[in-house]
């Protein structure tokens, strides 16, 4: 399983479905091993839960940001 992979299918899941978001602010570890499919070890699941977070997070927004802002 490629974790970088499924951490950005995950975020694309998340930025789409209001509800899944809202599961993930409550118990991001139950929302990603729902998305996933599989029972992970604690210690994959909490990667992936931060590689997420780290995802989802402003600051990924506002590179995205800031890219755009070179285009034009």
């Amino acid at each position: 399983m490629d974790i970088k992979e499924q951490i950005e299918k995950i975020a694309e899941k998340l930025q789409k479905d209001k509800a899944l978001q809202a599961q993930f602010q409550k118990d991001p570890v139950k929302a990603v091993e729902k998305l996933l499919g599989v029972d992970l070890p604690d210690d994959v699941i909490e990667k992936v839960v931060a590689g997420v977070k780290a995802k989802l997070s402003p600051n990924d927004l506002s590179s995205a940001v800031d890219a755009l802002k070179k285009l034009f």
